[in-house]
């Protein structure tokens, strides 16, 4: 699903959603009167183009068409989402929410807010129904969670509507019907952060030592588990039940101060101030940006292997990629096998390169594996097949590079069948970056009997789809580079 949206506000939030959106083949609007919001935006923009595609195995969909605008109504006429990310100051908003519903038809108007209720922003508007609290997590381009706040006055059809684009974003909306000040998400973070507070005030610990108990020890769990779950796990096979009666009776203890903050003066921000340049001062901002992206990247691939917390959606995402541009059909419905299969189409993400900033070898070999994986799937060589006592074993492999490839590059492999009878299968892969071949790998395998482990003819539906794939490619011409190292003799005759 995608469509136009208009974003007002090209702030650290704002410019957050205009990478979300656009990365996710939305046309996008914005209107910002800071003279210095375009070269934000540019500069926000150039991080998620390098961290985004990192989470997916397929190629990122096109972006959309990126637009500035001089006014409010402009930016908002004929959109299908608005997404306001002015600061927080309820007078402002308000002001801005009455230039957009004078302009904007009937699109869902999302607030950004991260303090204000919804009811609160749609007191006195002519079209309340429309606006919604959409509160997202820097940075929102990888952060999946976002609060959907609404009240009475939102209709279910707009409510529903609003959660299909946000799950359209790859992003995890959170619909809260009770309102609150805060929200839920930022309430828990208020009471970490007021007893950091505290314990920076009252010199127990740096600010270094602060982050570095939430980065070694309870945030790896959250992260997967959040704190529910966690803590059920901390009372053993007898579960939450008896983590409560365990530590329970603690929450009389007068460990936190949760219902006072420290005095806020001179002596505390400095404190704090010289405290943080100490630990991150050698790094500039957009350098933390990246190394925060680049690992919010790594964890998010391996929660995406487990399928747990944030990773679970990152399987969703490419599973919707992969109907979209994973050419994944079976040979019984490819009608035109003259032509190399394509088998691989993906983009290369930042942990695949090395320190010349190189596409790894063993990622060489992960993707003409894939291409024979892909193969395999065309000709019904699958877990059914294989359920069966039949399969292709691997007995040499050769590779060739040619030419660099970076990450960010879209790399598609293509496969020509060289041998593809009795027991033996001869595949040649082609790698290719805009049409330009970068990279060659040949696999030779054995048909084996998975009982004896001995070499056997193919048979089945396998046999049939190898003829029907040796009827197109046996018009090819032999590819340059192939059996350089890999070399079938015809078997030679008894004596």
């Amino acid at each position: 699903m995608t469509g136009t949206a208009a974003i007002i506000g090209g702030g650290v939030i704002g410019g957050g959603w205009v990478a979300r959106f656009l990365q996710n083949g939305w046309d996008v609007r914005i209107f910002d009167p800071d003279p210095e919001a375009e070269r934000k935006i540019d500069a926000v923009l150039a991080n998620a183009r390098r961290a985004v595609p990192g989470l997916t195995n397929f190629p990122m969909p096109e972006e959309g068409r990126l637009t500035w605008h001089d006014t409010i109504a402009e930016a908002v006429t004929g959109a299908d989402w608005v997404q306001e990310s002015v600061p927080e100051r309820l007078d402002l908003k308000q002001k801005v929410l009455a230039e957009v519903e004078a302009a904007c038809g009937d699109a869902i108007i999302g607030s950004s807010t991260s303090g204000f209720k919804p009811s609160e922003l749609q007191a006195g508007r002519a079209k309340p129904g429309q606006i919604v609290v959409t509160h997202p997590f820097n940075p929102v381009y990888l952060l999946p969670l976002v609060e959907l706040v609404t009240t009475g006055e939102n209709p279910v059809d707009l409510i529903e509507r609003a959660k299909s684009v946000l799950a359209g974003l790859t992003m995890y909306p959170l619909h809260l019907t009770r309102e609150i000040d805060a929200h839920v998400a930022d309430r828990l973070l208020e009471a970490v952060w007021r007893e950091a507070l505290w314990l920076v005030n009252d010199g127990i610990a740096t600010t270094e030592e602060i982050d570095e108990a939430i980065r070694m020890g309870f945030g790896l769990r959250w992260a997967q588990m959040g704190l529910f779950e966690t803590y059920r796990i901390a009372g053993g096979e007898a579960g939450m039940r008896h983590f409560l009666s365990q530590f329970g009776p603690a929450l009389e203890w007068p460990w936190t101060k949760l219902m006072d903050v420290p005095e806020y003066n001179d002596a505390l921000v400095d404190r704090i101030a010289s405290q943080s340049d100490a630990q991150s001062g050698k790094h500039s901002i957009r350098e933390l940006e990246r190394m925060r992206d680049g690992n919010l990247v790594s964890i998010l691939r391996g929660l995406k292997y487990h399928g747990n917390g944030a990773g679970a959606l990152l399987r969703d995402w490419d599973a919707r990629r992969r109907a979209e541009t994973e050419p994944g059909r079976r040979i019984e419905d490819t009608t035109d096998l003259s032509t190399p299969l394509l088998t691989v189409s993906r983009m290369v993400p930042r942990d695949w390169t090395d320190f010349n900033g190189h596409l790894t070898e063993p990622r060489y070999h992960e993707l003409f594996a894939s291409g024979t994986a892909s193969f395999m799937h065309k000709i019904g060589c699958d877990e059914v097949y294989i359920a069966g006592g039949r399969s292709y074993f691997t007995a040499e492999s050769h590779m060739r590079h040619l030419a660099e490839v970076h990450e960010g590059d879209r790399i598609e492999v293509r496969t020509q069948m060289l041998v593809g009878e009795g027991r033996k299968l001869h595949l040649f892969h082609s790698m290719e970056r805009d049409g330009k071949q970068v990279a060659t790998g040949e696999h030779f395998m054995l048909h084996v009997d998975l009982a004896t482990r001995k070499p056997c003819p193919a048979e089945g539906r396998v046999a049939e789809n190898l003829a029907r794939v040796a009827s197109g490619h046996d018009g090819l011409p032999y590819p340059k580079g192939a059996g350089l190292s890999i070399h079938h003799r015809p078997a030679r005759p008894a004596d």
